[in-house]
């Protein structure tokens, strides 16, 4: 699978005698917790006789792993420019202001901000759909859960490793994996993790619906140049874009979107996560978000579902809490813990053993 050969090919890296390692995006298909492992052996490299440079989307692991940032800006395949070298945090704030001070140079027209407190809708909550406990064989794979619910009107983010239910139970949702455990009756979008698309429309056609929230969807995705291009020509980024505005265009329910952060830079993460939210308030609809970038869902999620168990073998369904007791349960588990920049409020990883960490330890604060 994807995230077998990337941990192969990091592996491959590591094993090599150099003085100078290169890692491209090795992030990519990992879960969270593989992003942390991996994250852990590359930090371990530097030994005084060598070197290493990484390039991710991942911000947070970015942060966790690295000493010094290049900040790359441009425009997209017209021209790229590399910034001086800064200090790590110093380095991603500036990229989310969009102004490098050293440089005196202004790349983008408004900064990306992180929410320090997540705005709650007023008002008594409303079910949307429910579930029983359950049980579920799939060959030799085992999902359980505990009875739970969603509520209209809020984003309810998933945690967990890979291979572990995450899609099974999004699909279990969607009603294409049939289970007793599943009361009321919802209109369901669905983007699904892996983008197979055999329709040879143009991006207009397949967009029609989605067309009528210009403002809303079309406008901050960035879609109208891609109109007259066909699906099977566009990029993964750019079909992944498509995908979620199709989903977040129709006139469903409940929204489940299955990693709509694969292949999208920073830039377009943050932005497709400030779309989702608006959809929501707009509308009388629920999203369930599955993805392992955190700070997507950080700055996303209402609640969050938990998934606990072996890879392969067994699967269980905790949730959903609040997000901050989600995500403090599944920090347990990595054994990290997390606070957020004093000033643009985007998460970050705490070094191990540092004074923040083990105070947050000892207080069972994981998560800030």
């Amino acid at each position: 699978s994807g995230g077998e050969l990337q941990r192969v090919a990091i592996g491959a890296t590591l094993l090599k005698s150099s003085n100078v390692f290169f890692f491209d995006e090795p992030t990519s298909y990992l879960d969270i917790k593989q992003r942390i492992q991996i994250a852990k052996l590359i930090n371990g490299l530097p030994d005084g006789k060598s070197a290493s440079m990484v390039i991710d989307h991942d911000l947070i692991v970015l942060d966790y792993m690295t000493d010094l940032i290049n900040v790359m800006y441009g425009h997209e395949s017209v021209y790229g420019v590399s910034s001086g070298v800064k200090a790590n945090r110093e380095g991603i704030n500036q990229y989310l202001d969009g102004f490098l001070k050293e440089e005196n140079m202004k790349f983008r027209n408004s900064a990306l901000k992180f929410e320090k407190y997540i705005k709650k809708i007023a008002g008594q909550k409303v079910s949307l759909v429910s579930w029983k406990d359950f049980s579920q064989e799939l060959g030799k794979f085992s999902l359980t859960g505990s009875s739970g619910e969603l509520f209209k009107h809020e984003v309810v983010g998933v945690l967990g490793e890979n291979g572990i239910g995450k899609t099974t139970f999004v699909k279990m949702l969607a009603g294409e994996i049939q289970s007793s455990a599943f009361g009321g009756k919802v209109s369901v979008a669905y983007k699904p993790q892996y983008l197979d698309i055999s329709d040879d429309v143009t991006v207009a056609e397949f967009l029609r619906e989605a067309m009528q929230y210009q403002n809303q969807i079309i406008t901050p995705l960035d879609l109208q140049k891609l109109y007259t291009k066909k699906l099977s020509t566009l990029s993964g980024g750019e079909l992944q874009k498509v995908m979620v505005a199709k989903v977040l265009g129709e006139d469903a329910e409940l929204l489940l979107l299955d990693e709509p952060s694969a292949y999208l830079d920073v830039e377009q993460r943050l932005i497709v996560a400030k779309v989702i939210r608006s959809i929501i308030e707009e509308r009388e609809c629920t999203a369930l978000i599955v993805d392992h970038d955190f700070m997507f869902l950080d700055a996303l999620a209402d609640r969050v579902v938990v998934f606990t168990g072996q890879p392969a073998v067994e699967g269980k369904i905790e949730g959903p809490y609040e997000l901050h007791d989600g995500v403090n349960k599944f920090l347990k588990t990595l054994d990290i813990t997390m606070r957020r920049d004093d000033r643009s409020h985007r998460p970050r990883i705490n070094k191990p053993g540092s004074v923040k960490d083990r105070e947050q330890k000892s207080e069972n604060k994981w998560y800030y």
